[in-house]
């Protein structure tokens, strides 16, 4: 009687051990949440974005129950887990070598891999932009080449026919000349009027090998000045801003508590922090700023959502970011996360909510 007493008192008390709920469950945990989208977005009080649809199934495959808290940016939000605050904080947190080295903070496995990048203002090339090329080492040089090489054809034309073509090629320099540069032009230009021609062998041979270099001079002139036209053309639709190194000294937008602020830095610029990419953005609209630095991403979301083609992304990308949830140290989330991160990883479900929100 008395095994049988101790048998059901130990299946009783595995039974309560097991209906009750562990410390994550027993308490609805603090969640802070800042950023911007497509990480964080806010639309008719409901909460979306690449990040807290992550956390979401996270929460749902472990039955967390939780509440998200706002914050103004980034680094209050780190600060908030920091000072006990809060539970955890998601959002596009880039993990960086600073923010690993905090005390009080742990960082899970990243859950989102992007590139830091500039916005900055696209100019319409104006009228002296599209002309300029003519005016250039290369459209020079090559023009004048070609004048040259008429005037040496037309020579050797006139010096061959004004004996014996005097009617199309007259003894007199100056006019048979003026005629054997207007034959060199036509035959160059494949136009052919008929009004002048030679008649000697010598002149015939001149312009056999004329009209075969013609065909050649054309193209490589033509090539010469359509290459010139696109780099020019192609270098006005920027701003001064072409490649990181042009940062150096420029004021740049970036958004407060972000690493914007220390990458502006690292390349020589000095930065600008405002509360919002917004607020960024219409510092580069007011010529108040040369560009915004932040994660291309974000950038590229917003152009997509607010198509300006007087902004455009630099042609060149900064550093590698890569984005993690933060969770106090010694956190029982810390593994929790890992382990439904590399689930929702393995199951292509990250991948499948970023596609999602960024096409």
């Amino acid at each position: 009687m008395g095994g049988m007493n101790l048998k059901r008192r130990l299946s009783v008390a595995a039974l309560i051990v097991m209906a009750t709920p562990s410390p994550l469950q027993a308490m609805a945990l603090r969640v802070g949440v800042s950023g911007s989208p497509p990480f964080v977005d806010k639309k008719a009080g409901v909460y979306e974005g690449i990040s807290v649809e992550v956390w979401r199934q996270i929460a749902h495959a472990e039955k967390l129950e939780y509440f998200l808290i706002p914050y103004p940016n980034i680094d209050s939000n780190i600060k908030a887990v920091a000072d006990g605050k809060i539970d955890l904080a998601i959002g596009p947190i880039s993990i960086t070598p600073d923010r690993v080295a905090r005390n009080g903070i742990e960082f899970t496995q990243p859950y989102f891999y992007a590139e830091e990048g500039v916005l900055v203002p696209s100019q319409p090339p104006g009228l002296w932009a599209r002309i300029k090329p003519l005016f250039g080492v290369a459209a020079l040089s090559s023009i004048t080449f070609l004048l040259f090489t008429l005037f040496c054809v037309g020579n050797l034309i006139w010096l061959a026919e004004r004996k014996r073509n005097p009617e199309h090629f007259p003894p007199q320099y100056i006019k048979g000349l003026g005629n054997g540069i207007w034959f060199a032009l036509v035959t160059l230009t494949t136009v052919g009027y008929g009004d002048r021609a030679p008649l000697t062998k010598a002149g015939r041979s001149i312009a056999g090998v004329w009209m075969v270099i013609s065909l050649a001079s054309v193209s490589t002139i033509t090539a010469g000045l359509a290459s010139a036209f696109t780099v020019s053309l192609s270098q006005t639709q920027l701003s001064g801003v072409m490649k990181p190194s042009d940062l150096d000294g420029e004021l740049i937008g970036v958004v407060t508590g972000t690493t914007g602020v220390s990458l502006a830095r690292s390349y020589g610029a000095r930065p600008f922090p405002v509360p919002t990419l917004k607020e960024a953005i219409h510092l580069i609209k007011r010529n108040k700023v040369s560009g915004v630095i932040s994660d291309t991403p974000i950038l590229s979301y917003y152009m997509k959502n607010s198509p300006d083609k007087s902004l455009t992304l630099a042609p060149f990308r900064l550093s590698l970011q890569t984005y993690g949830f933060v969770v106090p140290s010694d956190s029982p989330l810390e593994r929790l996360i890992n382990i439904e991160l590399l689930r929702l990883e393995r199951s292509h479900q990250v991948k499948a909510i970023s596609d999602r929100i960024l096409k």
